[in-house]
């Protein structure tokens, strides 16, 4: 099946071991079914998904690099709001550090489910765990999933109007969630044989003008190694500035659609939202960066 022309690769994947709706056996089915040369499962607080996938077979005619979105939070005098997202590239997946920092963030995600359903039930809308696939027991559930339950019981009528009205940052529904300390997430990156890079810096969400390129230095600083400079919502403009920045700090791009499946449909695999196109040579040089010598 043709599903876009343009895909060449996605180092941004999300399967259904976070808050994405394909499994990762399904996502290594349409990577091959679409034609990419290289993709990253880079699930939520998890390496559940990497593992999957690399369980069910690789196909030889694309090459597949195990990754993860962790969940931070940003400086105290960073001047953001929300939450600072680091993927790592080539981590080890057994790597304990890593497994324990991540199993922290995935019994914060699970235990936030019930506090965000109660706050819901207190704006006269009767959700339950149980009306969320899988809503008791698994940690991979976040306010995705509960966002997808609003629009099938018909308490909203979109996701993005569930994030707008009730579950995005500040709304009447949203719980704050424990975070990893930024330059711990880094750090721990890098224990485990990866590369941190910055996600989607376009989605950041700066108070009172701070300065961008001061959190860029600083994340260096800390061993960040690169910048999602290709992206699904960036705008050319966005995406020509951060090319300027990672040049500028000589820090690695990369590029990925944040591909969730049902969940964002207007977001493909391998091409975003129609226009995205991320050329091989990204992945080459990641390769090569992993390659040398921590």
């Amino acid at each position: 099946m043709d599903y876009n022309k343009q895909a060449e690769i996605d180092l941004h994947i999300h399967s259904s071991a976070s808050d994405g709706t394909l499994s990762p056996e399904e996502i290594v089915q349409r990577a091959s079914e679409i034609g990419l040369k290289a993709f990253s499962i880079t699930d939520h607080d998890t390496l559940e998904g990497a593992r999957k996938a690399l369980k069910s077979g690789i196909p030889k005619h694309i090459d597949f690099i195990p990754g993860v979105e962790i969940s931070t939070a940003f400086p105290p005098d960073a001047g953001y709001l929300g939450s600072c997202h680091i993927l790592g590239y080539g981590i080890r997946l057994d790597d304990s550090r890593l497994n324990d920092t991540l199993t922290r963030l995935q019994k914060a995600r699970k235990n936030r489910n019930p506090g965000i359903i109660h706050q819901l039930n207190a704006l006269n809308i009767p959700l339950t765990l149980g009306d969320i696939p899988g809503g008791a027991t698994e940690t991979g559930i976040g306010r995705p999933h509960i966002a997808r339950a609003m629009v099938e019981r018909g308490f909203a009528r979109s996701i993005d109007e569930a994030f707008d009205q009730y579950l995005g940052f500040g709304k009447p529904a949203y719980i704050e969630k424990y975070k990893a300390d930024c330059s711990k997430a880094i750090e721990t990156i890098i224990h485990a044989g990866g590369v941190a890079v910055l996600a989607h810096p376009g989605l950041l969400n700066p108070h009172r003008g701070a300065p961008f390129e001061d959190f860029i230095g600083y994340l260096k600083s800390q061993g960040l190694s690169g910048m999602e400079v290709y992206y699904s919502e960036h705008s050319p403009e966005e995406e020509d500035y951060f090319k300027r920045i990672a040049a500028k700090h000589h820090l690695l791009m990369t590029g990925g659609t944040d591909f969730h499946g049902d969940i964002r449909p207007d977001i493909q695999m391998g091409s975003g939202q129609g226009n995205l196109h991320i050329p091989y040579s990204i992945y080459r040089d990641l390769t090569r960066a992993l390659s040398k010598p921590h």
